[in-house]
């Protein structure tokens, strides 16, 4: 089964824990039977391959999050990469490219494709596996999967199917409702449209050549900046007239705001942080090396990282986003593929940095043209590299590196060092790469 893993947005309405980096499906927040916590991209990727050993998946992301993936499921997933973001329709447009040219995948093979942020149970996976057999068998181009409202919501779109029948031929979609509109589309055996849909490989790649000129998928990634922002929904879908819709039953939920991210969580209180015995439906997410008190509150949401701290009622944190836009900051912390990062102080002239590396990881061979730069080691045990010369490096060392001075530091162990950054012109631009033998 080739699964296509849609993983876009940016963290406005999950600030501060999520930012342009960091989109909320990369927060642990879900407790897993050891008591750790995993993300829900970390909870769909090992529910999936809990169905489906052998499923193939593929991640269709943007370049800013590529590292955060590598980190959270390892380097062995597929990856398609958006050089910037263009909505739904050319973004599935490249990865069927990206199957097809680079991955090998024959034209008559069906892939499924899902958000990967829905908060689900296992039966959602055993029906997207049924999903891509029954388009494999061709009665429709698309099969979609139907989503059984539990309320009239004005979130969703909505498919109204010709028949009750498990699977039904599609007979129209809907936009985004007001709530008594949505009622009346229920009452017509409506089902939400989750974004779940499959086809035969060979049929997207014939659309997408129908719409878009070019050659291959090179070709494609090196003009995809060019191409006009437009949904799979709009491009596709409400042109197709052989579609065919599954329906679901069982539980999905878009975690989309604090109020309902909150609904899912195990613990109410994750991080260093206490409350009352006079607090009601409280959930605190404290990220921060500095405890947490809350007395006396009811329903509200509390969360705190580098990033900031956010206090609010729980139905009204799903009005964040305008108020998030104001916020002009550079990210205070960000998951690489090595490892993390943490801002801890910014100057005019200066920015120190607490950085992990992963064991058996190391940095990018690289240099800074207007900034100088220091690392101490404060635990661990691994090697630097500055302009070619090899250096053991553990607790207590110290490395200090000059403008234009190629460096990289490798960890034998977790290491963790202070990064202090040193400069009239501090910015993330200003680094050069290059190849270390």
């Amino acid at each position: 089964m080739n699964i296509v893993l849609l993983s876009g947005g940016s963290g406005k309405r999950l600030w501060p824990l999520s930012n342009d980096i960091r989109s909320k499906q990369f927060i642990k927040i879900f407790k897993t039977e050891d008591g750790n916590y995993e993300s829900m991209i970390q909870r769909v990727y090992r529910q999936i391959k809990k169905i489906d050993t052998d499923a193939k998946l593929t991640i269709a992301t943007s370049k800013t999050q590529v590292s955060a993936i590598h980190n959270q499921l390892g380097d062995d997933v597929g990856i398609s990469v958006e050089p910037c973001r263009r909505d739904t329709f050319p973004a599935i447009a490249l990865t069927t490219a990206y199957l097809h040219d680079i991955l090998g995948v024959p034209e008559n093979e069906t892939v499924v494709v899902c958000p990967v942020d829905p908060y689900v149970e296992d039966d959602y996976f055993a029906a997207i596996k049924a999903l891509g057999e029954q388009a494999s068998k061709g009665e429709a181009n698309l099969v979609l999967m139907g989503i059984e409202p539990t309320y009239p919501s004005e979130k969703y779109g909505y498919i109204i199917p010709e028949s009750k029948d498990e699977i039904s031929t599609v007979s129209t979609f809907k936009e985004k409702p007001d709530a008594e509109t949505a009622k009346s589309y229920i009452a017509q055996g409506a089902l939400w449209n989750g974004g779940v849909f499959a086809y035969k490989l060979k049929y997207v790649l014939d659309r997408a050549h129908e719409l878009i000129h070019f050659t291959d998928y090179h070709d494609l990634f090196l003009k995809y900046d060019s191409l006009t922002k437009i949904s799979f929904d709009y491009a596709v879908v409400e042109k197709e007239r052989k579609v065919q819709v599954m329906r679901f039953h069982g539980q999905w939920k878009d975690l989309g705001t604090w109020n309902t991210l909150t609904e899912a969580m195990e613990d109410n209180i994750i991080g260093d942080a206490m409350m009352n015995e006079n607090c009601t439906g409280v959930h605190i997410i404290n990220e921060l090396n500095v405890p947490i008190l809350a007395m006396g509150l009811h329903d509200v949401v509390i969360s705190a990282s580098p990033e900031g701290i956010f206090v609010s009622d729980k139905n009204q944190s799903s009005y964040i986003k305008p108020y998030v836009d104001r916020i002009d900051q550079q990210i205070m912390f960000a998951e690489k593929s090595w490892g993390s990062f943490r801002v801890l102080d910014v100057e005019d002239k200066s920015l120190t940095i607490k950085v992990t590396l992963n064991t058996g990881n190391s940095m990018n061979y690289h240099n800074h043209k207007n900034r100088d730069e220091v690392w101490v080691c404060i635990s661990g045990e691994g090697k630097t590299v500055v302009d070619g010369m090899e250096q053991k490096f553990t607790t207590g060392d110290v490395i200090t590196m000059q403008a234009g001075c190629r460096h990289t530091v490798f960890a034998k162990t977790e290491l963790q060092l202070i990064e202090i950054q040193l400069g009239e012109d501090i910015n993330v631009q200003d680094k050069q790469k290059f190849p270390l033998d």
